[in-house]
């Protein structure tokens, strides 16, 4: 690549700012025909995926529309979880002394139970991280524990937990201290509780911290502190309608947490440090749909019994109840003041797809285009029993392909060194075959020899330099667990879940603002390992 090629395609690449003379972020429609998106904020495509074909567009919110700070969000959550190990499980008082590292732990990875291990496996299921606790398994040991077929046929539920959500990366960083403790301070943890035990507990204690509402109630209080500020959220909101879209939020969280968290991203600023707790965010969807009440009660269900309530926003009162007569929610214990209510926006405790179809008009299940973070809760679910599209929120990603930019030429010299052990390898191979079949004089087999010895001493020196090389690009990504998308030089079992079940994904909801409402998203070719040297690829 020349030089002039190379500046045009570092331009094509270098981060751009969207602003309209200082009036906010602005949108594709804003902006020129040939404007360049920042490689951290592009749409990319596993489907092919027409917009003209999509009806409306849903969001769930925790961590789709509302991004939230793992340094303090995970941090609370955490906290909250330990203490409902100490207090309320009978775990020692020195696990409050403890602290949380939230850029440890990675998604993607998996938990074994049963002996305290956590994982990182490519697509084919191979375990090529292992860490006991905090200690990393040598080679010998993960194929001694991992290496048999049958087993890596599994991976999966009861003996294995899958780290696939924002929300688990704490849980699973508490789990590694707890296998740490059990194993450096004997009688700590009662010989009883074994691993399989303390992450069960540790799920408790999760569980109980979500079903208090302590967590929800500190993010309500602050939002600010625990939420990040997207401003393109309601430019891509209007943009999507001014389309002729219908938009819907689906959430697990009650009303009024509801209320409290969209109206930090999507209502007006707030003048002073208290949440707003109005109703204008309404006006940017036609449908809400909030938390269950049982644990049955669930959006992603074709049963017609699939119970849905209307929820009163003012009040927060349940309306279409058994006896007619309103109640207040299960749970609900934030109460909102009377504002003005957009009457074009229904909301709703519960429901199932059907109403929601009929409610918006919708024909075919392809018409919808869901959102969300979470790729078995929101994206395997809403594409594989709905049949909806599906758009896979990514925040990591961002990081992920500009540090790919970034170490470009890191990653050619990989691959040049990779090449470099196969010929050297090839050469040993010639060399043994000629010492084996061939006819030779003393002389002739001397001089093989001496070269065979010079041919296996450069061997090992380049497979060192290549797996200290391999070593160190992965761990400009991660310094533990290295790039999320890839595992050594296939893509990892996180990757392959995102090309199997999303037609897009991207960093952050709001990119969807930088792209044409109609765009016909195309993916990339597919290639084959016999086609890259053909096409030097």
């Amino acid at each position: 690549m020349d030089g002039t090629s190379l500046n045009n395609k570092t331009s094509e690449f270098q981060s751009m700012t969207f602003n309209d003379g200082g009036q906010g972020p602005c949108i594709w429609s804003t902006l020129g025909g040939d404007h360049k998106v920042d490689i951290g904020k592009k749409i990319f495509c596993n489907r092919s995926l027409n917009m003209k074909n999509i009806v409306a567009v849903g969001f769930d919110m925790d961590y789709t529309l509302a991004q939230y700070k793992p340094e303090t969000f995970e941090s609370l959550a955490y906290e909250g979880t330990v203490r409902k190990l100490v207090y309320d499980l009978g775990y020692p008082q020195e696990l409050l002394e403890w602290t949380f590292n939230w850029k440890y732990m990675v998604r993607g990875l998996v938990l074994d139970k049963k002996r305290g291990n956590i994982l990182k496996m490519d697509r084919h299921k191979y375990v090529k991280v292992a860490y006991h606790g905090f200690r990393e398994l040598s080679k010998e040991d993960k194929v001694a524990t991992y290496g048999s077929a049958l087993i890596r046929d599994s991976f999966d539920e009861p003996d294995y937990a899958l780290i696939d959500t924002l929300f688990s990366l704490a849980e699973a960083y508490l789990f590694a201290q707890l296998v740490d403790l059990k194993d450096n301070n004997p009688g700590t943890i009662p010989e009883s509780t074994d691993y399989s035990c303390m992450y069960r507990d540790v799920r408790a204690a999760v569980d109980l911290c979500h079903r208090d509402g302590t967590l929800k109630q500190m993010v309500a209080e602050d939002p600010k502190r625990y939420i990040s500020d997207d401003s393109s959220i309601v430019p891509m909101l209007k943009m999507l309608r001014d389309s002729g879209r219908s938009t819907f939020l689906v959430t697990n969280s009650l009303w009024d947490y509801t209320n409290i968290v969209m109206n930090f991203l999507c209502g007006p600023p707030a003048l002073d440090s208290k949440p707003k707790t109005n109703f204008e965010w309404l006006q940017y969807f036609d449908v809400v749909i909030t938390g269950r009440l049982p644990r049955w009660i669930e959006i992603f269900r074709l049963a017609p019994a699939s119970f849905y309530v209307l929820v009163e926003p003012e009040s927060g009162m349940l309306m279409n109840t058994d006896n007619g007569t309103p109640m207040p929610q299960v749970g609900g214990a934030l109460r909102l003041p009377l504002n003005r209510l957009n009457k074009d926006c229904r909301v709703f405790q519960g429901g199932n797809v059907g109403h929601l179809h009929k409610l918006l008009g919708i024909e075919s299940s392809s018409q919808v285009l869901y959102v969300g973070d979470h790729i078995y809760g929101d994206i395997l679910r809403s594409k594989k029993v709905l049949g909806w599209r599906t758009m896979l929120v990514v925040p990591e990603l961002a990081k992920e392909v500009e540090l790919l930019w970034q170490l470009r030429d890191m990653r050619k010299q990989l691959r040049l060194l990779r090449n470099e052990r196969d010929a050297v390898e090839d050469k040993i191979h010639h060399v043994k075959w000629s010492l084996k079949f061939q006819a030779l004089n003393g002389d002739e087999k001397q001089k093989l020899s001496s070269e065979l010895d010079n041919l296996e001493s450069e061997r090992e020196q380049v497979r060192l330099s290549h797996q200290q090389a391999q070593r160190e690009f992965h761990q400009k990504f991660h310094m533990v667990w290295g790039q999320l998308m890839k595992t050594g030089y296939q893509n990892s079992r996180f990757a392959h879940q995102v090309e199997r079940f999303a037609c897009l994904y991207t960093s952050q909801v709001s990119n969807l603002s930088l792209y044409s409402p109609d765009k016909y998203y195309r993916p990339s070719e597919d290639f084959m390992p016999h086609e890259f040297d053909i096409l030097d690829l």
